[in-house]
C-alpha cells in the first residue's frame, strides 16, 4: 500500500479520461473522474486475473453498466497494458479499439457491451448466476467474483428492480457492485427526479449495503474486503463521489460537481482543461502519457497478478488430476460444444401445439444437456418450459444444483440475465415467455445480437389464436420485428438473429436442433398455443422431411409445373395444406413452401432458393401477422394474405373464421389471386 502512488494512479486515470474526451470532442469526462479511485483500488488489490491470459475462464469479471463511462475502463486498462497509447488517443474514432461505449473485447478486459443503462449490471447478475451454477457442479475452488459498476441512471432504470430482486433472492454473494453515487446525471441533479433511499431499497431486496466516501482509498479497501468476505448476500457499495473530481477553473479554483461536467469535454464547461491536467499532475503537452511512477507500479502489479493466477492454475491442475471425469465435463461445458444428441428420437403425439412439442424437446434436453439454464417469466406451465422443470429444480439461495431460473414477471431482466450467462461462458441460457411480451425484451434481444451471444429465446402463443385474451395478448406485429433482425448484419457479417417459426412437431424438433447448434447469434423459437395438424410426410419420415428446415425453407408439398406456390411458416402451413386439397379438387396444381427462417433461407444459393420459390410461378403467402412477414418472399407480383389490424377477444376458431384463416377461405383467396394474375398475363 502506497498512498502517494495510489493517488497518482487515480489522478492519472482522471487525466487520461479528460484527455480522451477533449481530443475526441465527444464523450463523458465527469463520471470517470469520479470513479477513478474505486477502479484503481479494485484492480490493483482485489481483482484476480491473469495479464498474460485475459480469457482465462476462472478470472474475476467486471461488468460496466454506465457505458458512457468507457474512458474510465480504457484508462484503467491502459495502465494495465491492455491498450496502446494509440488506442487511447483515438477514442471514438473510426476503426479504433476504444468505441464511445464499451463493446465486448475480453482480451482487453471488456466483458460486456454496455450503453443502454441498467442492462450492464443485470448481465453481471447473469454471470454471477452462471458462476454459482458451475461452482455447484465442480467445487468451491471455482470462487471467482463478478464486479459491477452502476451510476445514478442505471439505478433509476426499471430493470434494476428485477436485477436487484433476483440477485438478493438467490443470495448471489459472488456479485459485488459499486454504485458511483455523485448525485448528478446528464441533464439534472438527481434530487430533481428522485428522493428514494437507495440503500434501504437494496437492503429490502436482501443485499449487503455499504456506504462510503468513494474517494477515500482506505474506505474503498475496507468495503471491498467486507464484500469479498460476504457469503450470504450480494453487496452494494454506495460510493459517494464527486462529478468531475479534480477539475479546476481558469483561476485555479475547484470546479467540481457540476451537471455540465457529465456529458461534454471540459473545454466546453466552466472548467479549464489545461489547468485541470496540471492539477492532476499530467503534462498538457503529453496528456496520454502514463506517469512514470504509476507505470512502474503497474509493471509490478502485473507480475504479482500473473504469479497469483499461476498459483490458482496449479490448484486447478491438481483438482483436474484428482477428478478426471469432472474435468472432462467442465472442458466440454467451457468449449461451447454440445454432447451427442438424437433429436429424431424425440416422440410427439399427433397434432400437438408446437409449444407442447417444444416441451417434449426440453424434457429430452434436461436429460442430455447438463449445462443449460432454462428460465421463464412466471409462465412455465403455459410456455411449456415446465417440460424441462419437471426433470430438475429451481435455483435457490444456497442451492444451485437445479437448472431452472424462476425469473418472475420480469421479461427484460430475464433476457439481460441470459446475456450475462452467455458472456460468462460454460452455460447455455434459454428464456421463455409469451410472444407478445417479446416487446418487453427487445432492448436485451438487441444486445444479444450486437454481442453475438447464443441465447435461446422461446416465445409461445404466437398469433391471434391466443383467442379470448384479446388484442393485448395477440401478437400481430411481433414477428415482423424479429424478422428485421434476421435482415440486420452483425459486425462479423452474419445475420444478427435466427428466428424460427416451425410448422409442426417435427419442425419444432429440428428448430431446437438449429437453435442449439447456432453458437454465433441468438435464436428465437416462435411457437403456437393451439394444436396444429402435422404436415403429411413425403419420405415416410416426417422428421427426415423437416430436416430440410436447416436451409431456412423447403417444399412440404411439391409438384411439377405448379399453377401456384403457397408460402407460409408456423401454423399457417397446415392451413395451406387444407387449402391445397380444395384447390386440387378444382384441377389446380399446388406446391407448398414452409419457410421457417427467411434470413437463413436467403443465405442459401440462389439456385436453391429458386427451386423452392420459383420466380416464374404465381406466389401466394399466408401469415397470421403483418403481410410484410412474407412480402419479401412472394415479390412484387405475389400476394400475401395477412392481418393489418389488432386482434379481438373471442375463441380462436371464431377468429379463424372471422379473419379468413380457414382452408376454404384461403383457397378462395388463392383462386381470386390466380384469376387476377391470369388476366394480367
Amino acid at each position: 500500500m502506497n498512498k502517494k502512488i495510489d493517488q497518482q494512479a487515480a489522478d492519472n486515470i482522471r487525466a487520461l479520461a479528460a484527455a480522451m474526451v477533449e481530443k475526441a470532442n465527444s464523450g463523458h469526462p465527469g463520471g470517470p473522474m469520479g470513479g477513478a479511485d474505486f477502479m484503481h483500488i479494485l484492480y490493483s488489490e482485489f481483482f484476480n486475473y491473469d495479464p498474460t491470459d485475459m480469457t482465462w475462464p476462472f478470472r474475476d469479471r467486471f461488468f460496466m453498466d454506465a457505458g458512457h463511462l468507457s474512458t474510465l475502463m480504457y484508462a484503467q486498462y491502459y495502465l494495465m497494458g491492455n491498450y496502446e497509447k494509440n488506442d487511447i488517443e483515438n477514442f471514438r474514432q473510426w476503426g479504433s479499439n476504444t468505441p464511445g461505449h464499451p463493446e465486448v473485447d475480453v482480451k482487453r478486459g471488456v466483458e460486456n457491451t454496455s450503453g443502454p443503462l441498467g442492462q450492464g449490471h443485470t448481465m453481471g447478475v447473469g454471470a454471477a448466476i452462471a458462476a454459482k451454477f458451475l461452482q455447484a457442479r465442480f467445487g468451491e475452488w471455482m470462487d471467482h467474483k463478478i464486479y459491477g459498476f452502476i451510476s445514478d441512471g442505471g439505478i433509476q432504470e426499471e430493470i434494476s428492480q428485477g436485477a436487484g430482486r433476483i440477485a438478493g433472492h438467490l443470495g448471489l454473494s459472488n456479485f459485488i457492485m459499486f454504485f458511483d453515487s455523485n448525485d448528478i446525471q446528464l441533464s439534472t441533479s438527481t434530487d430533481v427526479v428522485t428522493t428514494e433511499d437507495t440503500a434501504m431499497k437494496y437492503q429490502a431486496w436482501g443485499w449487503n449495503v455499504l456506504t462510503i466516501d468513494g474517494h477515500d482509498h482506505d474506505q474503498i479497501r475496507q468495503a471491498l474486503k467486507q464484500a469479498n468476505a460476504e457469503t450470504e448476500r450480494p453487496t452494494l457499495i454506495i460510493g459517494k463521489t464527486i462529478m468531475g473530481k479534480g477539475c479546476v477553473a481558469s483561476d485555479g479554483s475547484k470546479y467540481e460537481g457540476h451537471c455540465e461536467l457529465h456529458g461534454q469535454p471540459l473545454g466546453h464547461t466552466g472548467a479549464d482543461y489545461t489547468k485541470t491536467l496540471l492539477n492532476l499532475g499530467a503534462n498538457p503537452e503529453q496528456p496520454f502519457d502514463i506517469f512514470e511512477d504509476v507505470a512502474k507500479c503497474y509493471e509490478g502489479l502485473k507480475k504479482s497478478k500473473t504469479s497469483q493466477a499461476s498459483e490458482k492454475k496449479n490448484q486447478i491442475k491438481a483438482w483436474q488430476k484428482s477428478n478426471p471425469e469432472l474435468a472432462k465435463k467442465l472442458d466440454l461445458f467451457l468449449s461451447g460444444d454440445l454432447p451427442s444428441l438424437d433429436f429424431a428420437s424425440i416422440e410427439h403425439k399427433p397434432g400437438l401445439a408446437t409449444r407442447a412439442a417444444s416441451s417434449n424437446v426440453l424434457g429430452y434436453l434436461a436429460d442430455h444437456v447438463e449445462n443449460m439454464i432454462v428460465s421463464s417469466a412466471d409462465l412455465s406451465n403455459s410456455d411449456k418450459t415446465d417440460g424441462f422443470l419437471k426433470k430438475t429444480s429451481a435455483l435457490r439461495k444456497g442451492d444451485f444444483s437445479g437448472s431452472f431460473l424462476q425469473a418472475g414477471v420480469a421479461e427484460l431482466t430475464m433476457a439481460a440475465i441470459a446475456n450475462g450467462i452467455a458472456l460468462h461462458g460454460g452455460v447455455i441460457p434459454v428464456v421463455a415467455t409469451f410472444f407478445v411480451f417479446s416487446d418487453y425484451m427487445k432492448p436485451a434481444i438487441r444486445l444479444s445480437c450486437i454481442q453475438e451471444l447464443p441465447v435461446k429465446y422461446v416465445w409461445t402463443h404466437d398469433a391471434f389464436r391466443v383467442g379470448e385474451d384479446g388484442p393485448t395478448h395477440q401478437p400481430i406485429e411481433q414477428e415482423a420485428q424479429l424478422r428485421l433482425l434476421e435482415k440486420l448484419k452483425n459486425h462479423s457479417g452474419h445475420n444478427s438473429f435466427l428466428a424460427l417459426r416451425p410448422a409442426d412437431s417435427a419442425e419444432t424438433s429440428v428448430a431446437w436442433k438449429m437453435a442449439l447448434e447456432n453458437n454465433k447469434t441468438p435464436s428465437g423459437l416462435i411457437l403456437s398455443r393451439q394444436n396444429i395438424k402435422d404436415i403429411p410426410a413425403v419420405t415416410g419420415s416426417r422428421y427426415q422431411d423437416a430436416e430440410a428446415s436447416e436451409k431456412g425453407g423447403y417444399l412440404v408439398k411439391q409438384i411439377e409445373n405448379p399453377d401456384v406456390v403457397l408460402i407460409a411458416n408456423g401454423s399457417e402451413v397446415s392451413t395451406l395444406v387444407e387449402a391445397a386439397s380444395i384447390l386440387e379438387e378444382d384441377g389446380l396444381k399446388v406446391s407448398i413452401a414452409s419457410i421457417i427462417s427467411e434470413g437463413l433461407f436467403r443465405s442459401q444459393p440462389k439456385s436453391y432458393q429458386e427451386s423452392i420459390i420459383p420466380n416464374d410461378v404465381p406466389l401466394f403467402g399466408l401469415t397470421a401477422g403483418l403481410p410484410i412477414n412474407l412480402e419479401g418472399l412472394v415479390g412484387v407480383n405475389g400476394k400475401v394474405f395477412g392481418l393489418d389490424h389488432f386482434g379481438y377477444s373471442a375463441p380462436a376458431s371464431v377468429l379463424d373464421e372471422k379473419f379468413g384463416f380457414t382452408g376454404k377461405k384461403v383457397s378462395e383467396e388463392v383462386k381470386q389471386f390466380i384469376g387476377k394474375t391470369a388476366l394480367i398475363n
